[in-house]
């Protein structure tokens, strides 16, 4: 028996009355008028598209009185499913692989499925990472439904059908909580530790593409000055309770041969003749087929507006929107996009048009929007990692200012400072702040002083210390948060002295409550010998250097990006030659463009070491030429009205000055000034250093990386 999805309320569905309504078949047009996720949804909106086009998006049934704000997955009847009972995958969200009227195609043994298994013999949580159509849901399903038939199967199709879930998977003695694609489900409202821990007799098994997954691991972690922050800790903590599984997006030989012995089913064949390009599992989800049919789209007389379409779905994904979209908002956000591409001069088709073929699957499986008029659309996730794709461009997040909840605000915010859109940043964060999610002050105060305002965030934060002090402890993990922040943005607002001495207690108490070795601890020492060697003192601060990168290269390895931090500050701050810093400076250049990425926000303080390093030694035109390439590519990473540039063009018109080329000093100055007018806050280093260097103070400020 296929269970199928219900509205939170539990009640059964006048499924007669709706198909007299719609006139589509039983399954398709039921299925399409609840909200569902994932390939599950995608199956549903192409049924409907072929057999009615838009016809079930303009006609759904009204919700009945009382219905929760959330789905969970259930029978006809209203009840909870058995695992034995969701017999199709696409019911716990895999991509559908098959043709009309065919079954599923057969499972293939993943390699990583003993790994899976061995984990759940000695975990309660455990998380299938991979990205995109590698297979995670269906290699999760299989096994779960060969382990526990006789769990319950609770799936929440929503962030808002959490709670109800997690309220049921508690009450059953025995319950598998299941969350395919678990960055879904983070965030303000979402799981949380606390959240898992009273989850005792539940086993949780989730879903995550690498990408999201990403987000929380120490590279993330080293790259924001706000890395303690409370919602990143608390999503970070949840993921560190999870036992990983990792599966690759190509398969192995073992795999290919395995899936051989299948060959017969004209799918697996198929994409067995794919070659190694692409993995099994991508082609049986059309995955590069769809990537293609988009990219495609945009000739004229194509389908450019449905192209559109897509681009902004998929960019509302990326912006972290995390929900579906109406149509009524792609109707109104697609517009730009089609603009910049040509507007008229592609022959756009009418918008219903574009709508039908973007649902349309491709072979049967998925479209390159998931979804329906009732529950509303988002991108196939296959699409968001797609190459060549710049910033989420400013007229759709101005768009989705304009129409978001208070809650998706926050996920968005905490996306944006993580890709270093500051100014973005603060204006959802304060968003979410107005609409009440809880915990969204301390992000927004880093946010705040981040983007150039470090006076106004250290206010805050003076604030958020006291009060949770007094409600909770000083030396209590979410106040050392908070103290940590306080404590860099007192430095960053001009009193480096001060900054030390904060955190010279911090570190003190961070290490009892944490232990040693622990990464905010290890932070903390990092913050308080560079504040020391900004107060003066570089031969201290250079002792504290050296005794932190001793203690990270035994507790983090040597890749760790904190590791390549620690170094180029040590570099920096160590009396000696400047030829010997410099060559230091350039082999830790490569060794971090070779880990981390050329365009890293470490790589890229490197480079700004070098360039400062330059200008310290008197080569004038190795240091604007230093200064104005890290600009450029600062802008593109990070952003125009970044401090990161502002500062790189403030020392770019500083360099050209000593190398006696005033009037295109000016030029910069004139520019950069502009830009830091209009984002920081009055008073900053960064005003004061422009001002002085237009009117002939070439050297204010000189020197910092």
């Amino acid at each position: 028996m296929s269970a199928l999805p219900l509205r939170g309320s539990g009640r059964t569905r006048g499924w007669i009355g709706y198909l007299g309504a719609v006139g589509l078949g039983a399954g398709a047009v039921a299925l399409a008028a609840v909200w569902t996720s994932g390939a599950w949804a995608a199956g549903i909106g192409a049924a409907v598209t072929t057999l009615s086009g838009l016809a079930a998006e303009l006609m759904r049934p009204a919700e009945p009185a009382g219905s929760a704000p959330g789905e969970v997955l259930r029978t006809p009847a209203g009840r909870i499913p058995r695992l034995r009972q969701v017999d199709r995958p696409e019911l716990a969200g895999a991509h559908p692989a098959e043709g009309p009227g065919h079954p599923a195609p057969a499972y293939i043994e993943r390699d990583a499925e003993p790994r899976l298994r061995e984990a759940l013999d000695g975990a309660r949580f455990v998380l299938v990472v991979g990205e995109s159509t590698a297979g995670k849901t269906r290699l999760a399903y299989e096994v779960a439904r060969t382990r526990y038939p006789r769990h319950a199967f609770v799936r929440p199709l929503s962030r808002a059908a959490l709670p109800e879930a997690v309220r049921i998977a508690a009450r059953r003695r025995r319950a598998v909580l299941w969350l395919d694609d678990l960055e879904d489900h983070l965030g303000a409202g979402g799981l949380t530790a606390a959240r898992l821990a009273a989850l005792r007799r539940t086993v949780v098994i989730a879903t995550m593409r690498v990408q999201e997954y990403r987000r929380y691991d120490a590279r993330e972690e080293s790259r924001l000055t706000g890395s303690d922050r409370d919602a990143w800790r608390a999503q970070r903590d949840l993921l560190q309770n999870a036992a990983v599984i990792r599966l690759p997006r190509h398969w192995s030989e073992r795999e290919r041969d395995r899936a051989a012995a299948h060959r017969g089913d004209p799918r697996i064949g198929a994409a067995l003749r794919a070659g190694e390009r692409f993995g099994v599992a991508e082609v049986l989800a059309a995955g590069p087929e769809l990537l293609a049919s988009w990219e495609n789209a945009w000739a004229p007389g194509a389908n450019p507006r449905g192209a559109a379409v897509v681009t902004a779905a998929v960019d509302c994904r990326r912006a972290g929107l995390r929900r579906p979209v109406t149509r009524e908002w792609l109707r109104e956000l697609h517009a730009p996009y089609l603009a910049a591409r040509g507007g008229g001069d592609l022959q756009p088709e009418p918008f219903a048009a574009a709508m039908e073929w973007a649902c349309a699957a491709a072979y049967a499986t998925s479209g390159l929007l998931v979804g329906n008029y009732g529950s509303g659309f988002t991108a196939f996730d296959y699409l968001l990692n797609a190459p060549g794709q710049g910033p989420v461009p400013d007229h759709l997040w101005r768009g989705l200012m304009a129409r978001v909840e208070p809650a998706d605000a926050y996920d968005m915010g905490l996306v944006a400072h993580q890709e270093g859109r500051l100014v973005r940043a603060v204006e959802a964060l304060a968003l979410a702040l107005r609409g009440g999610v809880p915990g969204a002050e301390l992000p927004l105060a880093t946010a705040i002083g981040d983007a150039g305002q470090p006076r106004r965030a250290a206010a805050d934060l003076a604030g958020i210390v006291r009060r949770r002090t007094d409600r909770l402890d000083p030396r209590h993990p979410d106040t050392l948060a908070a103290r940590h922040q306080l404590a860099f943005f007192t430095g960053e607002s001009g009193n480096p002295l001060a900054a030390a001495a904060q955190f010279a207690a911090l570190a003190a108490d961070t290490a009892e409550v944490l232990g040693v070795d622990h990464p905010d601890t290890l932070a903390t020492r990092h913050q308080l010998a560079y504040f020391t060697g900004e107060a003066g003192d570089h031969r201290a601060a250079a002792r504290q250097l050296e005794a932190l990168l001793a203690d990270r290269l035994r507790v983090q390895g040597a890749g760790h990006p904190q590791v390549l931090a620690t170094r180029r500050s040590l570099i920096w701050f160590r009396p000696g030659e400047p030829a010997e810093a410099k060559r230091a400076l350039a082999e830790l250049l490569a060794d971090a463009a070779e880990r981390i990425g050329p365009d890293d926000p470490h790589t890229l303080a490197i480079r700004g070491s070098l360039a400062a390093l330059a200008a310290r030694a008197g080569a004038t035109a190795e240091a604007a030429g230093a200064w104005g390439a890290l600009a450029a590519d600062r802008a593109r990473v990070l952003g125009e009205g970044h401090p990161h540039v502002i500062h790189s063009r403030l020392e770019w018109a500083r360099a050209l000055i000593a190398q006696g080329r005033p009037a295109e000093a000016r030029e910069v100055l004139t520019a950069a000034l502009a830009e830091a007018e209009s984002v920081l806050e009055p008073g900053h280093r960064h005003l004061w250093a422009a001002r002085e260097l237009l009117t002939g103070g070439a050297a204010a400020g000189r020197g910092r990386a």
